[in-house]
């Protein structure tokens, strides 16, 4: 019987590096450089620009780390049958992907939100002048926080994934089968 998990662990890990990294990328990365676009009314385009150039490879690091982290449940569903901590670890797991789904979600709707108004002048990629519209004010207000979401979130699944790793050491393996 085959018991490794390669293909599937490697899309799960490979996935979620890709996805965090890029997330904690774009909010330091590019709406930083942003900033330094020197026609005020341009930030928000450029910071546009960037994130849609990086849609399609980040779209491809999520369905890996999904289709990977289904792949390892199903592999390993008989161990978390019996094993409390790992059934829990995959709960929370997949409860978090959930909310870093959504706040990716959520951002690139805001973003495309804030990029169709046009020209809209901004004082940072990610803030809205006050002196703007409420829709684009409220826009970038979102994605402000919403760009942060997703790199804590993937982060604490990344310690997450971790710990089931521990929880796979045969010490750990015999004291879940003894409870």
């Amino acid at each position: 019987m085959n018991t490794r998990n390669t293909v599937v662990r490697s899309m799960h890990d490979i996935g979620l590096a890709v996805w965090s990294g890029g997330s904690l990328m774009g909010a330091v990365g590019l709406n930083g450089a942003a900033n330094d676009v020197t026609d005020v009314t341009e930030r928000a385009k450029a910071a546009s620009a960037g994130w849609a150039r990086w849609a399609p490879a980040n779209a491809a690091a999520i369905g890996a780390h999904l289709i990977g982290g289904v792949g390892l449940i199903l592999a390993n569903r008989k161990r978390l049958a019996h094993q409390g901590g790992g059934r829990t670890n995959t709960i929370v797991k997949s409860t978090l992907t959930g909310i870093a789904l959504a706040s990716t979600v959520f951002s690139g709707v805001k973003g495309a939100q804030v990029a169709a108004a046009g020209k809209v002048p901004r004082r940072t990629g990610n803030r809205s002048d006050l002196g703007h519209p409420t829709r684009c004010r409220i826009g970038a207000a979102a994605i402000a926080v919403a760009q942060w979401a997703t790199p804590a979130v993937t982060a604490v699944l990344i310690v997450l994934g971790a710990q089931q790793g521990e929880q796979q050491r045969p010490g750990s393996l015999l004291r879940d089968l003894g409870d």
